[in-house]
Parts: structure tokens; sequence; C-alpha cells
């Protein structure tokens, strides 16, 4: 029977209550096309522990959302009510806060069509991709400590890294994709376009890095990133219903097996 819900009264009703496990997250979490997100994967890893997921937030959601943005009453609520029973809270955000025109173009320099690497695409300084990692790094850690006045001493707290999404310019439903359009405008040239998406994951990846050091018997990072196939990728952004499984298998279930949270 499933053991994941985006919605406490179905999860109720499915005698599934209350949850052992809180998913706050965006997209990746809340993927609602055939196969599901990682919610849906992870939920078949941790069943064999008597897990039960319930997940907070929406696809689109940034980082800041979750702790002063118009999540932030849901996420609390959320929290204060199940945080005492809960063995593990998942964060999925910072991707949409990089990922569309709005947001990405303006960490990359206004022309770069005599770049040479990918870090000479982004700006430095004030408002550069330092800066907006510095932000990241501040919702992540106010959201953390959130969950730290709400759970009990050993819930875990697991992030991850997303993958190296391909720059295609391929959106849902054959709208415009995330990435590219942002690219193409700043002159990136071609070769770099991949190069540069990897850059600002990889800066992403050491902001989670730096967080799980803090505590990391209770502070988690599941790296996902270099996993994924071009095949296995639905769009810019989301990979396919095989694609998530295959993260949540391959990168997840070692993470939650080790620390008991799955066989």
């Amino acid at each position: 029977m499933v053991n994941y819900f985006w919605d406490e009264r179905a999860m109720e009703k499915a005698g599934k209550y209350p949850p052992t496990m809180l998913a706050i997250g965006d997209s990746w979490f809340w993927y609602a096309f055939v196969g599901g997100s990682l919610v849906n994967n992870i939920g078949d890893i941790v069943e064999s522990k008597n897990h039960k997921i319930l997940a907070k937030g929406m696809n689109g959601a940034e980082a800041y959302d979750f702790v002063d943005g118009k999540y932030a009453g849901i996420v609390n609520h959320a929290l204060k009510k199940f945080g005492s029973g809960l063995s593990a809270v998942f964060i999925s955000a910072g991707g949409n806060d990089f990922a569309g025109f709005n947001d990405l173009r303006p960490l990359l320099k206004p022309e770069c069509q005599n770049e040479t690497t990918a870090a000479g695409c982004f700006r430095d300084g004030q408002d550069g991709l330092a800066d907006f990692m510095s932000g990241i790094d501040l919702h992540y850690r106010k959201l953390i400590g959130l969950a730290y006045t709400h759970t009990v001493p050993g819930c875990k707290i697991v992030m991850h890294t997303y993958d190296y999404a391909i720059p295609t310019g391929k959106g849902i439903f054959g709208g415009a994709g995330w990435l590219k359009p942002a690219l193409q405008a700043a002159g990136v040239p071609d070769n770099l376009h991949h190069a540069c998406v990897k850059h600002l994951l990889d800066a992403f990846q050491q902001v989670l890095n730096a967080i799980a050091a803090m505590d990391p018997l209770n502070l988690l990072v599941v790296d996902s990133r270099n996993t994924l196939a071009p095949h296995e990728w639905a769009n810019e952004l989301h990979p396919s219903s095989a694609g998530f499984k295959k993260i949540a298998w391959q990168c997840w279930h070692p993470v939650l097996k080790r620390v008991n949270l799955a066989n």
C-alpha cells in the first residue's frame, strides 16, 4: 500500500497517519507526471521500515519560500505538528532559485561570447554567484534550525544536490526551458552551456556540504550529480520516471540505509 502522500486528509483516510517523515520540497518532490517524483521512489525505499512520508511545498518553490515566503507557514505548522514523531526531514530546494530566465540571467555576465571557461561566464562581487549561494545557504540554515527546534534529537535531515541538467531548451508541454534561454541571451558559447550548469550545481553542493559539516551525524547530503544519462531526462530540469527511480535507488538508498532509515 502507498506510504507517501501530498495531502494530509488522504493520508489519514488511508490509515497511514501520522507521518514519520516529512518531505519539504520543490518539483523533485512534487513532479506529477507518470512515474512520479523522488518522493514516490523514496517511499518505496523506506517502506520496509514502516515509514510514512508527507510532502509539503510545491512545484516551482524556492528555498526562500519555505522559511520566509509563501510556504513558510505550512512548513512551520507541519514541523510543529509532527516533529516529535519524525525520523527524518527531507529537503529539496535551491534548484528553482537559479533555474529560470529571471534567476539565471542575472548571475551571468552581460556578454559572455569571449569567455573560455564556465567560471568566467558568471558575475563576481556583489550580486554575483558567491553572494547568490550565500543566500541559499542562509535559507537552508534557517529551515534546518526550524527543523531542529521541532524534532527530537537524532532526527535525520537529508538534503540533495540534483544532477547535472542538460540545457536542451526543452520545457514542459512544449514550453521553453529554464536554462538554455538565459545562457543564449548572455552569449555563452554553446560548448560551455553544460559546463555552466555543472559549475552552478558544484557551487550548490559546496553549500550543502558546509552545512552538513555542522552536524555530520544528523545532517546528510545525497550527492546525485553525474548520475543520469541524457536519455534519462524528461526535460531541462526533471528526470524521467526511470531517472527519478535511478537517483532514488542509486544515490538515496545507500545514505538512508547507512542511518537505518531503510533496509
